[in-house]
């Protein structure tokens, strides 16, 4: 009991100025101050300033330095053990320095910056990416590609030629192009240099079997689906599927974010697989032979693409029409442009394909006329069209 008397008692007037060199006795006025603060009576502090004998009426004043002690209290508080003082002051600026509210006003302003929870989970579609397998391609607007059917029923008017060299034309200007080939008999691929009896999968397993369009696209001056003989069935495989006019329409919607046109080759028919490429189709262009006979088709042509316009795809309208073959020599081949130019006047494109030798040349070395020759008048005429319908169409 004697040294806790000691501790309490003896600290206070005899030993507070003897310990002061000791951590002992500052531990011991942490105390003292404390009680200070707790109990009112400063008497304790006055015999240490009562040498000086200049105020002994100072009581007032040693309140004011007590008042000053306690930011020393202030320190001395989160110091009750040596070690952890050394530590805790360390930390102490890290703190200060992640505490402040720099980070703050950036999260702010990030908040303002940053997408909605809508946004962020709203699908959005990226050059390349395409839409899901199955989805409808929509309008125009609201994808890249911009899709080109080239149809006639009537054979032998340069559908392929057309749908191939103004192809390779768009591809010359910068453009992404993907032809089709939908017609069985394989011109189009035989065009490109691909014998159509020995690829493995075609456009009949694009239309029947669903298989994705990627599978049957060939590398060459411009990407090709392929098709096969096969394709003759087509139509007859297709005929109690649901949806079978959209078929063509489903497996492109994967790839038209990745192209600026697709153009697709039709037979010579008005069958299921023209009916595709129509309903799949923003424009048709329709390459006429300049003669009597062969634009009589157009009639009914336009009565299709009205059935189609009312049923499946309202946005397909006829891009053009494409005098081809034109002999300028006989007075024939003039009539007939005068003929398509009074019944459909700024429908008839300005370019005309003339008859020459190097678009049967061509298809036998695998190549389009504007690869196989490249500085002739036969590679010109598609340049020039491919100029027209960049530019505004036939109109």
């Amino acid at each position: 009991m004697g040294l806790f008397s000691r501790g309490s008692k003896s600290d206070v007037p005899l030993s507070g100025d003897e310990w002061s060199p000791n951590g002992h006795a500052e531990k011991r006025r942490e105390r003292d101050d404390r009680t200070e603060i707790e109990r009112p009576p400063a008497p304790p502090a006055e015999p240490e300033r009562g040498p000086e004998t200049q105020a002994s009426e100072d009581p007032p004043a040693a309140p004011e330095p007590a008042a000053a002690d306690p930011p020393e209290e202030a320190e001395a508080e989160p110091q009750p053990a040596e070690p952890p003082e050394e530590a805790k002051p360390e930390p102490q600026p890290v703190e200060a320095e992640s505490k402040p509210p720099v980070n703050q006003p950036e999260p702010e302003e990030d908040d303002e910056r940053r997408m909605s929870a809508k946004q962020a989970l709203a699908p959005v579609r990226r050059p390349g990416v395409g839409k899901p397998p199955g989805a409808h391609i929509g309008d125009e607007s609201e994808r890249r590609a911009r899709i080109i059917s080239f149809a006639n029923q009537k054979g032998g008017v340069a559908k392929t030629t057309t749908t191939l060299n103004l192809a390779v034309a768009f591809a010359e200007s910068g453009h992404d192009v993907l032809a089709i080939d939908l017609d069985p008999q394989g011109n189009l691929t035989m065009s490109q240099g691909i014998d159509p009896d020995k690829v493995e999968r075609s456009m009949y397993d694009v239309l029947v079997d669903h298989i994705p369009i990627r599978d049957v696209i060939e590398g060459r001056e411009i990407d090709v689906a392929v098709a096969s003989i096969d394709l003759a069935g087509a139509e007859i495989a297709m005929s109690m599927q649901i949806g079978r006019e959209r078929s063509l329409e489903k497996a492109l919607s994967a790839v038209v974010d990745d192209y600026d046109f697709v153009c697709i080759d039709t037979p010579p028919s008005l069958g299921l697989l023209t009916v595709n490429a129509l309903t799949a189709s923003d424009k048709v262009i329709v390459p006429v032979q300049c003669e009597y006979l062969s634009m009589r088709g157009l009639v009914q042509l336009q009565n299709t693409l009205e059935m189609i316009r009312e049923n499946l795809n309202p946005r397909v309208q006829i891009e053009g029409i494409l005098p081809t073959m034109l002999d300028s020599r006989t007075i024939h081949a003039k009539e007939a442009v005068e003929i398509l130019e009074e019944n459909f006047g700024e429908l008839v494109f300005k370019s005309r394909i003339r008859k020459a030798i190097k678009f049967a040349e061509a298809p036998v070395r695998g190549s389009s006329v504007l690869k196989y020759d490249p500085q002739g008048n036969a590679a010109q005429y598609y340049r020039e069209l491919a100029e027209e319908v960049l530019t505004n169409g036939a109109s």
